[in-house]
């Protein structure tokens, strides 16, 4: 009779544990990134979004021409470099920063309002001012970003800040910058937080849709942003006082454990 009892406690314990470990794994629907694409499926078009710079902003602005001596006039003397955001160049360069106005004091041309236009705007400004004003006849201006920067942080291998180098970064870049997310990403909830003109606006992207990612506001992301990938049910479980809870695999497998050795205890005696 005893044995009996013992028997069913222990097959009711793995039992319970079987669900467990059978909930806690992550569904494949859950992994896979773009689940709704098929091969030759019709193609989209994707407007690009360049960045458009802002007060607080860096800029390296560097003018070249056939007669350097002239060109280096409008060139601000090298003096500082950039340190503290992976991706960033460790090149020392020299800065302009875009007033409260939106504008850049530029040497011999004075002050430029180049708030809410991107590089190539602001280098074809630059240029036609320069060739107006009989400066310079064949000047050639570059312009790069300086401090843009997005954050991604959660489940991601590599959380951190993340250099802006280049125009149209997109989220599966920064994903990609990161390391790509955990097997414990949450990928149908990703998060970006913008914040622009005092506004902060939040965006929700489900990785598992392609229609979803490319349709969204923040796929072309913003100097600033920040993604955050929040844990999937499987982290949240294991996240406790002492890593083990009653919801968590270990500790079902312990009890499993512990019963069949207390049944084969009693069936030996």
């Amino acid at each position: 009779m005893v044995k009996n009892k013992i028997t069913t406690t222990v097959k009711l314990i793995l039992f319970i544990a079987v669900i467990s470990l059978a909930t806690s794994c992550a569904s494949k629907k859950d992994i896979i990134y773009f689940q709704d694409l098929k091969s030759g499926m019709t193609e989209r078009t994707i407007s690009p979004n360049s960045i458009k710079v802002q007060s607080g902003d860096k800029l390296s602005i560097v003018v070249n021409s056939k007669d350097p001596q002239l060109s280096n006039l409008f060139n601000l003397p090298v003096t500082s470099q950039l340190v503290g955001v992976r991706g960033s160049s460790s090149q020392q360069m020299s800065c302009y920063t875009i007033d409260q106005q939106g504008n850049i004091d530029f040497p011999i041309i004075g002050l430029i309002h180049v708030a809410g236009m991107s590089r190539t705007e602001i280098a074809q400004k630059i240029k036609q001012l320069i060739i107006s004003n009989n400066f310079i006849k064949d000047p050639t201006v570059t312009v790069e970003f300086a401090n843009l920067y997005v954050a991604v942080l959660g489940e991601v291998n590599q959380p951190g800040r993340y250099a802006v180098d280049r125009d149209n970064l997109t989220l599966l870049d920064a994903i990609s910058m990161a390391g790509d997310l955990t097997i414990y990403g949450n990928r149908n909830k990703v998060t970006i937080i913008r914040e622009k003109d005092n506004k902060q606006t939040t965006y929700m992207v489900d990785l598992r849709s392609a229609n979803d990612l490319f349709s969204s506001p923040a796929y072309y992301l913003q100097q600033g942003d920040v993604i955050y990938i929040e844990p999937n049910t499987v982290r949240a479980r294991q996240s406790t006082v002492n890593g083990n809870n009653v919801l968590s695999t270990s500790f079902w497998m312990s009890v499993a454990s512990l019963a069949t050795t207390i049944a084969l205890f009693f069936v030996r005696r």
